[in-house]
């Protein structure tokens, strides 16, 4: 048997591309907006994680460019050698002074740091409670490390605490979750989580990539929105979403990011976030600051969006994010749906299996504090119309 016979049997995007339906790298041609141009017709982006609308702000763009002037382009090499520059200590300094917690550490992308995090700090005769939602990167970085992953029911606290009276009591135990999940739009139950940590002495993590500049006052995510910040051991989060830039972050103690600067292997081995980026983060993260009122515009237009395609005919479940699923079931029809809302001049994401159960196919739409309520009007009109064509 040949390695690359795995790649001939592979046909499944060839086949969506013969039936005209595959919804996978559209060409974007303009900035990341509440409208962008892609493959040369203007496109209602509902699609985007830029959840403050700070991607194009004029002083997230200044700061990049002035930061690319006088730092070039990249610092090559990892942070533990030579690529450490004062801007990332500012911004870490920043992130650890805003979200409340004694210290921080960057990693290149949001991906790579709870590889970088979870397999650093769990080791061989620990164990791993993970959410059956969490975002593929913190089951990849449960293989990564030497503990064991135990999965519970989504959101489930009966069966997260199942789940830990089957560990021996003197185990090191970490429990992860996602604080805002990523496709379905739901907030953790993190009291529940913190209540059952201290029953049975475990530690937790909490995944914020989407719950920053989202939930808590001014944004500083799920553990503030719970008042949870000093019952939560370490937080994740991104740059790529809210922080309009590229890479990622942890939060902790000084002893615990102390530790997991001398022992994440993909913190070593990585080159560090590039000069500009680490600006763009900065400058976000001090617009945060300075307008908390963006926060609040999000977690309304949220309600708006929730309404206003329940009051179109879809039944929509109730959260409190931007992020706001349309369950559209079969693979294939979410796929035609996702394809005629597209011409139709809407993007969505549809999301299929490994990312949620073969019968729970979905379009996620994702909001920014700079959409319009006329715009999201227009295109609540069109999701409706096509979404409840399929249904009849």
């Amino acid at each position: 048997m040949s390695l690359f016979d795995k790649c001939e049997k592979f046909t499944l995007a060839r086949d969506f591309r013969e039936k005209g339906i595959y919804p996978y790298f559209h060409c974007l041609e303009s900035r990341q907006d509440i409208t962008v141009t892609m493959e040369g017709h203007r496109r209602i982006m509902l699609g985007s994680n830029n959840y403050l609308g700070l991607t194009v702000h004029p002083e997230v763009i200044e700061a990049a460019v002035h930061a690319m002037e006088k730092y070039g382009t990249g610092c090559s090499g990892s942070r533990f050698l030579n690529g450490t520059l004062r801007l990332h200590i500012e911004l870490e300094e920043a992130l650890a002074d805003y979200i409340g917690k004694e210290s921080a550490m960057t990693f290149s992308t949001g991906f790579q740091s709870n590889l970088g995090i979870i397999s650093a700090i769990v080791g061989p005769n620990d164990y791993i409670l993970c959410d059956r939602e969490n975002h593929a990167s913190i089951y990849d970085a449960c293989r990564l490390s030497y503990g064991k992953m135990l999965r519970y029911r989504h959101n489930d606290m009966a069966d997260l605490e199942r789940r830990l009276t089957q560990i021996p009591e003197d185990a090191g135990k970490l429990i992860v979750t996602d604080g805002v999940f990523s496709m379905s739009g739901d907030i953790a139950d993190l009291p529940g989580i913190v209540t059952l940590a201290k029953k049975y002495d475990a530690a937790v993590m909490v995944d914020d990539a989407h719950g920053f500049g989202v939930l808590g006052e001014g944004g500083r995510g799920t553990a503030a929105h719970f008042g949870l910040t000093d019952e939560v051991d370490v937080i994740m989060g991104t740059f790529s979403k809210s922080l309009a830039s590229l890479g990622g972050y942890m939060v902790a103690s000084e002893r615990i990011i102390d530790f997991t600067r001398h022992n994440s292997r993909p913190f070593i081995f990585s080159a560090s976030i590039p000069p500009a980026m680490c600006a763009t983060a900065m400058a976000a993260l001090s617009i945060i600051k300075r307008e908390p009122e963006r926060v609040a515009r999000l977690s309304a237009l949220g309600d708006y969006m929730r309404s206003g395609l329940k009051k179109r005919g879809l039944t929509i479940k109730e959260a409190k994010t931007p992020i706001v699923p349309i369950y559209t079931y079969d693979a294939e029809d979410t796929l035609r749906i996702n394809h005629v809302l597209y011409e139709k001049g809407v993007f969505v994401n549809p999301v299929l299996p490994p990312a949620t159960a073969p019968t729970e196919c979905l379009l996620r739409t994702s909001l920014m504090a700079t959409h319009t309520e006329d715009l999201l009007d227009e295109a609540m009109d069109t999701i409706a119309q096509v979404v409840l064509s399929y249904e009849k």
